[in-house]
Order: C-alpha cells, then sequence, then structure tokens
C-alpha cells in the first residue's frame, strides 16, 4: 500500500524556518520531520512513497537523491570520477516525486497523483505531523468501515492550562496542557481510489473543504480514534518542542528503535 505524503505548502507560520527550505525539511533531531513521518510508516511495513512537492520542491528531490551517498561510508574516485560505496545505513523507501503546484491546494495535489496510485487503497497524511499512531490498526479499522475514506481523530491539546475552581474561589484541579474535548483531523488517512471522484479537477479544490464534506454527506467518511500521543509543527514553538522531546525519553513518535 502507498503512502502519499503532502509536502508543498509555503508554511508561512514558521517562516523563520520556511523562508530557506520547504517545511517539511525542517529538522528534528537532525533529521527533516518528513524523515521521521516516513519511519513512522516503515515501522509497519509500508515502504512505498508518493510525495507531492511544491514550496522548494527541488530541495526534497536533492535530499533523496543524495540520500545513498551521505548515508553511506565511500570512498571518491576524482581523477576517475567515480566512488566506492563500503557500507551503507539505507531505509528500503521507494520514493517517488511529483511536483504538483507551488500555489496548488491540498485537494489539487492530491488529484495529481492519481495515477500514480494505482487505483489501488492508499494512505495520505501531512507532511508536518507526527505520532504513535497505530498504522495498522488504522488499516484494519479502514477495512471493517467498508468506507471509502478514515481520517485518524486526534484531541490536540491546549495552549494554556485548564483550572478548575469551585465556588469559594478554591481550586480543585489544574492541568498544564490539557486535552481538548473537540476531535479533529489528524491526518494519517487510509483511502479508496473512489475519493478521487470527490475531488474538482482544478489546483485549487481544498481537500478538508467539498471532498471531505461530500463523503461526510455519502456517508463514506469514518474516524480512527487515536489517543495516543500526536503533534504537529506549525510554529517555531512547536519545533522547539518537538525537538526537546526528541532529545529526551519521552519520544513517544520514536517507535522504531
Amino acid at each position: 500500500m502507498k503512502v502519499v505524503i503532502l509536502a508543498g505548502g509555503l508554511g508561512t507560520r514558521i517562516s523563520e524556518e520556511t523562508d530557506i527550505k520547504p517545511k517539511p525539511m525542517i529538522e528534528i533531531g537532525g533529521k527533516p520531520i518528513i524523515w521521521h513521518i516516513m519511519k513512522i510508516y516503515s515501522y509497519y511495513g509500508f515502504n512505498d512513497f508518493i510525495i507531492c512537492l511544491g514550496y522548494k520542491g527541488y530541495m526534497i528531490k536533492e535530499y533523496f537523491a543524495n540520500y545513498f551517498v551521505h548515508q553511506s561510508d565511500i570512498t571518491v574516485d576524482l581523477l576517475n570520477n567515480s566512488y566506492k560505496v563500503h557500507s551503507s545505513h539505507i531505509e528500503p523507501w521507494k520514493v517517488t516525486l511529483v511536483d504538483t503546484g507551488l500555489n496548488t491546494m491540498t485537494g489539487g495535489r492530491i488529484k495529481q497523483i492519481e495515477k500514480y496510485v494505482d487505483n489501488e487503497t492508499f494512505m495520505l497524511t501531512y507532511g508536518d505531523g507526527v505520532g504513535d499512531v497505530d498504522i495498522t490498526k488504522l488499516v484494519e479499522d479502514h477495512i471493517n468501515s467498508g468506507k471509502y475514506a478514515t481520517v485518524t481523530a486526534i484531541q490536540p491539546r491546549g495552549r494554556f492550562g485548564s483550572i478548575d475552581i469551585d465556588n469559594d474561589g478554591i481550586i480543585r484541579d489544574f492541568e498544564e496542557k490539557p486535552k481538548g474535548s473537540a476531535w479533529v483531523n489528524g491526518g494519517f488517512f487510509v483511502l479508496e481510489p473512489e475519493i478521487f471522484n470527490y475531488i474538482d479537477n482544478t489546483n485549487m479544490a481544498v481537500w478538508e473543504r467539498s471532498p471531505m464534506e461530500k463523503l461526510v454527506k455519502d456517508g463514506q467518511l469514518t474516524a480512527h480514534k487515536h489517543i495516543g500521543f500526536w503533534h504537529s509543527m506549525d510554529t517555531l514553538r512547536d519545533k522547539i518542542e518537538l525537538e526537546s522531546l526528541w532529545n529526551s525519553d519521552n519520544c513517544k513518535w520514536r517507535i522504531w528503535e
């Protein structure tokens, strides 16, 4: 089953980094966040990726084009313009890199990779969110639902602490970052090829609007509730927090170790 990653957005909310690189190439622990996402899927045996490129997409192409050399011990023969590989630490990944346009919206990007999924069930996620999502269970839930689409639903933690105060002003409970009550779109979709019929053939189509709304109307969208760790990287503050988690003993998405 192929995994599609949306990696073409401008990332304006973290412009401190995206002025010089695309958002999926922002590093956590010395590796681009897209690498972390791919490692999650690879842990569950999904190694065939389609990456939808846009803003500074050439940098993502260059990263994967040079990945083998960068992960290997080599001897370079400058005179003969050749090199010899001594040992390597390579992921078992097949990566298809598709330029889907600079200003294309999410639905337009998905529509453009239709020919690459071979009319089969596939997975989809965003290039800026990590979590300890059980991909095997996600796929099982999707298959059992019999629907066209399954989205991983998460309850993100609030930015501010929650205080429970009684009538006398005494605090009964305090939680630094409580989870919200609403379930929201956490990415990590499983999709049937029928979903392409729900996306208009325009670069301005937004996956999270009309296509998903139509799927809901037709009773074809189901949720996989994920109550574990999930974190997106929307701002510099998010990057710093993810970096801190990576360097701690509490890195929940590093399931491959």
